[in-house]
């Protein structure tokens, strides 16, 4: 059966992950990580598309972007991608594929659920064990959006507008928001609606995105079925 296309609409913010081959490293250094920022950096100017956070793991990456136009993330995904993988394999003397198939990506709610997003994206080094803070790892957003350093990757939500009147009112607000954890229960529904690409936030948000696409949005719960009772 065909694959349904991943849904996408403009102006609209998506989570995007993309994974390295067999979950090997798609990164073997710092200058790997550089040439990506600059493929992704061309890319966004291109396809007309707003990063707002990321998260440069190594064997994975994270991405928080709204396209301006719909197709666009599809776009600067498969262009950026490929010429990543020319650099890496040029550099490193090897060829072949370096990622895991096709991107995974959903769409993301405004309110806290973008915010939320945004967070799980920056916390990432810190649930792998890789550092005891966000703002301890070098290669993601949290130092621009938390601690107000300069990222020319990056354009401010207008959630992240929406934080304080001005940059360092807005970083100090957004640094609050890491006091506290994220519920598990948050991260779950992140990591479902993520695999299963469908649409992140309230059943208001689904209902326009079904309305506007033709499509279910809400993710299915995971696991087998369950099995209909004889007893009443």
């Amino acid at each position: 059966m065909a694959r349904l296309p991943r849904f996408e609409l403009p102006g609209v913010p998506q989570h995007v992950v993309q994974r390295g081959n067999n979950r090997l490293p798609c990164f073997l250094d710092g200058e790997d990580r550089q040439r990506y920022l600059q493929c992704l950096r061309q890319a966004l100017l291109r396809f007309d598309c707003k990063l707002h956070a990321y998260v440069l793991m190594s064997n994975h990456v994270h991405l928080l972007l709204t396209p301006v136009e719909a197709g666009s993330v599809s776009r600067l995904m498969h262009t950026f991608a490929r010429n990543y993988v020319g650099s890496f394999n040029g550099r490193h003397g090897r060829t072949g594929t370096l990622w895991e198939g096709r991107y995974k990506a959903c769409l993301v709610d405004s309110g806290s659920y973008f915010l939320a997003c945004s967070r799980y994206i920056e916390l990432n080094p810190v649930r792998a064990w890789m550092v005891a803070q966000p703002g301890d790892y070098s290669w993601s957003s949290y130092g621009a959006n938390a601690d107000g350093r300069a990222d020319s990757l990056l354009t401010a939500h207008a959630e992240y507008l929406a934080l304080g009147a001005d940059p360092a009112i807005r970083a100090e607000a957004y640094r609050t928001l890491f006091a506290e954890a994220l519920p598990d229960a948050l991260v779950s529904e992140i990591r479902g609606y993520l695999q299963q690409q469908k649409a992140l936030g309230t059943d208001r948000f689904r209902a326009w995105v079904e309305s506007r696409t033709g499509r279910f949005a809400a993710a299915r719960p995971v696991g087998r079925p369950t099995q209909p009772s004889n007893c009443p």
